[in-house]
């Protein structure tokens, strides 16, 4: 056999080139694919790079915009027999099918984590757009039942774990993020290095409505039926008529609704069967906007509710036989003058594709991508900083409350905001001022409207006098009659198809504007020197960078956006996914050029692969003020932290809000109250916390009254927020020196533990912490999945209960369930009103039975980047459980303005009352055992 592989080899012209760290292999053409070049090289110990691309190709080179990692010189061991050849590192292993071109990795005990599937002439299409030669290039792994995929950016379906034939959309749109990196509990991780739009996982087209055998309500084949109804009589038929397609996804869509119909005066009801030619499970993917209610075989599945401008989506999971009708109704009530709806679906997963993850990109010079292994989670997300880059640590205060609304009209509103908080003794740290503080036409200028801000510069002061930090709106938008569009266009640094186009936004009369190019490095600066000049030198603390997608236009479809989107360095095709990393990086280059040791803050709704290391947060976009979208916001965090970007937040309240709530009372009024107060026991866990919104208000002061238990709650999870402050920044201090990890899926610490791998609604903060949201209205009690091999405390009582079970946890209108892990060492600083009001020089150290547990605290001087010169201390600690002693360590490192000596109040925890105990601690090594 070995000298027939041998003999195979030399008669196909397989030919292969090595470096101590790389193979590169050439593999002849053949009957299912064109010649092909194979490169894989050892990056480090634990990251291979793969690339493949046909050998005679003509397309140009994509250019590197995320990956800063270089090769490291590592020692690799080499194996070859006759058809493999092995590249192994200490903890992994590619092996490279010198016959098939295929590379299958290992781990360090020799199991199979990820295999390629053989390349074909598929994986490569010639395309091309505005010039630009480039593939259609697509990648086919095969993977196991066994481990759950995180990670992808941030997605509104409600998934946490992405294996098993589901479909993602990697790219930037409002309330989406594509970031092309998937995690695997196996502890391996794939960067698919591509920067155009990608489909991952189950990349087959989804299928239009009509692929379903349809029976209308009346039992004839091949439509559906649907009924418009007036609102005001919605038992008398207004218009019907038959739809085998439900496909009013964009603005270019609108002429297909029936013109017939008033939308905004109108509901539609579609009744009927569907019929699968397939056995297994269906996925139904729905586009919508306004209200959308489902029902499947008479029980209603969703209740769903989004804004005209901005629709949202949702998927359902269906068992459907062949030749099995099931009854499909929908009621659409359209909410405003835009009208959304879609409906495709996801057939089974054929036998060949069962176990299999791939990716599929619309531009691309190879296939690219980097696998990287880890003996656990945390090392899988070390080796993507790696190649990306480190998590800048944020300054303190941005981990206190943030208080944001669309928006504050004027300087004597934001003014009396900051006095109202202050005068309640309500904790807060940074306010924050949205869009349109220009005057109407002048969107770009970054110029305050004086007759409504007659002071910036002095209100900016006198925020910071009472100890405010202020955050402003700021687009890579630019009207044609705002004062900077005149240069900005002569000197190249504009997409103007949008003014050729003369498509106007929705502010006042309507003006006609346009994106900046932040691939062009002119550009770049350009906008950072605009800012700087208008915004930045009258003290501006932070940058909240709206549209970043860019959004050149709501509801536009994908080619349109392509055909104003022209990046300075290729195609928009090519390019798609990375606005949000250039936009990002031309603000924090100027900052920190400009101001060299402060510390940059940038909040942007879009964000890619490598702008962790841009000081770069995300939120989660225009939710909606809706108990589903809280639910969604969980997974969407989590799986957006797991794609190796630690700071995320979202609007706690939601922003979109249905007009029942713009003047609430009675029943209406309360639930708006209950779920603020939901969202913001939720908020308080998050990486960053801020609450934001439309209309109304969204100060808690303004959502209830004191005395309220939805203000009472509200306000008693900020103070909270504010106690773990010691917590929370120790674990920055973790992002950036370790490159930790704050919202962790369950799965990340918990691996082999099945019945967690696919929870969708509780997080880890840190390791310790399992939050636990509700987002259901009226809901007092929740199931709580406490991961096995673990005990686990209650937060506020500290009652104790075994790991590996589901409980029915209490969650009463004030609380969340949340429960600390044994072996934790929790440190809790003093009552604060705003981050640096006082050291925290006495902490309380909670220390959780039960399990070995460390915890390093972690410190600096909160504000400037000397940590990244070695200036900051760190205090380790340890718990020995079976001897009850806990050892908090030397400090190590120092900085100015250091805290010397300090008094830690240890309170033990084990479901038992203790005398807390008391350290004085001056930075030398002190044990203490349990009295």
């Amino acid at each position: 056999m070995k000298l027939f592989r041998l003999l195979f080899l030399w008669i196909s012209g397989v030919s292969m080139a090595q470096t101590p760290q790389s193979v590169l292999l050439t593999l002849p053409a053949n009957p299912w694919r064109p010649e092909l070049q194979l490169t894989v090289e050892v990056l480090n110990d634990q990251t291979f790079h793969v690339t493949s691309f046909p050998k005679k190709t003509n397309v140009a080179r994509t250019e590197n915009l995320s990956v800063v990692g270089k090769m490291e010189s590592v020692s690799v061991s080499k194996e070859e027999d006759a058809q493999f050849i092995k590249l192994k590192t200490p903890k992994a292993t590619a092996i490279i099918d010198k016959v098939l071109g295929a590379v299958k990795f290992e781990d360090a005990e020799g199991r199979v984590l990820l295999a390629e599937r053989p390349r074909s002439s598929e994986s490569f299409e010639a395309d091309s757009y505005s010039g630009d030669s480039f593939y259609r290039v697509k990648q086919t792994f095969e993977v196991s039942q066994e481990e759950a995929f995180y990670g992808l950016g941030q997605h509104q379906n409600g998934v946490m774990n992405y294996n098993g034939g589901r479909q993602v959309t990697l790219l930037q749109y409002n309330t989406m993020i594509g970031i092309p990196f998937l995690y695997s509990t196996k502890n391996y991780g794939i960067l698919w290095h591509n920067y155009s739009i990608t489909k991952a996982g189950d990349i087959r087209p989804l299928l239009p409505l009509s692929a379903f055998q349809l029976y209308s309500a009346e039992g004839h084949k091949g439509w559906l039926t649907v009924n418009y109804y007036a609102k005001s009589s919605a038992d008398k038929v207004i218009f019907t008529r038959p739809e085998s397609e439900i496909s009013y996804l964009y603005l270019s869509d609108q002429d297909k609704l029936p013109k017939e119909v008033d939308l905004s005066k109108s509901l539609a009801r579609y009744e009927g069967k569907i019929e699968s030619p397939y056995t297994g499970l269906h996925r139904l993917h729905f586009n919508y906007s306004g209200y959308l209610k489902v029902w499947i075989d008479g029980e209603l599945k969703e209740d769903r509710w989004r804004e005209s401008w901005n629709a949202g989506s949702f998927e359902l999971d269906l068992q459907m036989k062949q030749g099995q009708k099931v009854d499909l109704k929908m009621e659409w009530v359209p909410d405003g003058g835009q009208a959304y709806l879609g409906l495709q679906w996801q057939a089974p997963l054929p036998d060949e594709l069962q176990n299999t993850f791939s990716f599929s990109s619309e531009a691309g010079d190879s296939i690219d991508y980097y696998f990287i292994a880890g003996s656990t989670g945390d090392e899988v997300i070390q080796g993507y900083r790696k190649l990306t880059g480190k998590a800048q640590i944020l300054p303190k205060w941005a981990f206190g409350y943030w208080q944001s609304r669309e928006r504050y009209k004027t300087q004597a509103e934001l003014e009396q905001v900051a006095e109202e908080f202050r005068k309640r003794r309500i904790p807060i740290d940074n306010l924050v001022q949205d869009w349109s503080y220009w005057s109407e036409h002048d969107w770009g200028s970054h110029d305050f409207d004086l007759t409504r801000f007659p002071d910036p510069k002095g209100m900016i002061e006198k925020l910071h006098q009472a100890n405010y930090k202020l955050m402003i709106s700021v687009w890579p938008k630019i009207n044609e009659r705002a004062s900077p569009y005149i240069e900005f266009r002569d000197k190249g640094w504009l997409y103007l198809r949008n003014i050729y186009d003369k498509r106007r936004d929705w502010i006042g009369p309507g003006y006609t504007s346009t994106f900046y190019d932040p691939f062009h490095e002119g550009a770049r600066r350009g906008f950072w020197n605009l800012m700087n000049e208008k915004l930045y030198q009258l003290g501006m603390d932070a940058w909240w960078m709206d549209a970043s997608e860019p959004d050149i236009h709501s509801n536009l479809n994908i080619a349109e956006r392509k055909s104003v989107f022209q990046p300075a360095i290729g195609s928009s095709t090519r390019y798609y996914n990375a606005f949000p990393l250039e936009n990002a990086r031309g603000i924090f280059e100027g900052q920190r050029e400009t101001d060299p040791n402060k510390r940059v803050v940038i909040l942007t709704r879009s964000f890619f692969a490598g702008q962790q290391r841009y000081s770069a947060i995300a939120w989660s976009g225009d939710i909606s003020s809706r108990w589903h979208d809280m639910k969604d916001q969980i997974s969407a965090g989590v799986n957006f932290s797991m794609s190796g970007t630690p700071y995320w937040t979202m609007d706690a309240g939601g922003f979109l809000v249905e007009r029942k709530w713009h003047k609430a009372e009675g029943a209406d009024l309360e639930e708006w109250r209950e779920l603020n107060a939901r969202w913001f026991q939720y908020g308080a866990f998050l990486p960053l916390f801020r609450a934001h919104g439309q209309f109304p208000f969204r100060e808690p002061f303004h959502i209830a009254p004191a005395g309220h238990p939805a203000y009472e709650s509200m306000v008693y999870y900020i103070k909270l927020r504010y106690k773990l402050l010691p917590y929370l920044y120790s674990l920055a201090g973790d992002v950036y020196h370790k490159d930790g990890t704050f919202l962790r899926a369950l799965g990340m610490e918990y691996p082999n533990d099945p019945q967690i791998l696919s929870v969708n609604d509780q997080f880890l903060l840190g390791k310790y912490l399992l939050v636990n949201p509700v987002t259901a209205k009226g809901q007092i009690s929740r199931k709580v999945v406490l991961p096995a091999g673990n005990e686990w405390y209650d937060f506020y009582n500290g009652s104790k209960e075994n790991g590996g079970k589901i409980i029915e946890a209490a969650a009463p209108y004030e609380r969340i369930p949340l429960f600390v892990r044994a072996g934790a060492i929790l440190p809790l600083g003093p009552e604060l009103q705003y981050s640096d009001e006082k050291p925290a020089d006495k902490i309380s150290l909670y220390v959780y039975a039960g399990a070995d547990g460390s915890f390093t605290l972690y410190e600096d001087e909160g504000k400037n980047n000397e940590y990244e010169n070695g200036k900051y201390a760190m205090i380790p600690m340890k718990y020995d459980d079976q001897s009850r002693t806990l050892t908090i360590g030397k400090r190590i490192g120092e900085y100015p303005g250091m805290l010397k000596q300090r008094q830690f109040e240890v309170i033990w925890v084990d479901g038992r009352n203790h005398k807390p105990q008391i350290i004085k601690y001056k930075g030398e090594e002190t044990t203490l055992k349990l009295k």
